[in-house]
């Protein structure tokens, strides 16, 4: 659920609520009862889990044993 933050035009009391987007937004202050305003804040991201590394969005190296290279022979002429 996301919490958004409300500041009250009144006294400008800030504060938090966790509400789910259904919810209509909170528009009386909890400390004066004067009416408030949602503002407008980063969002907190939190990545969870495995794959976020710097390495996981970098093509692999080839294995040592493989050529990706295409090998071209010389030939050698004698006058």
């Amino acid at each position: 659920m996301p919490v958004y933050e409300y500041e009250c035009q009144a006294c400008h009391h800030r504060f938090e609520r966790k509400q789910s987007f259904s919810e209509e937004p909170v528009k009386v202050c909890p400390s004066c009862g004067g009416a408030t305003r949602k503002l407008l804040s980063r969002p907190a991201i939190v990545f969870k889990g495995s794959g976020w590394y710097i390495t996981d969005s970098r093509p692999t190296p080839p294995e040592s044993g493989s050529e990706t290279k295409t090998e071209t022979k010389t030939e050698s002429k004698k006058d």
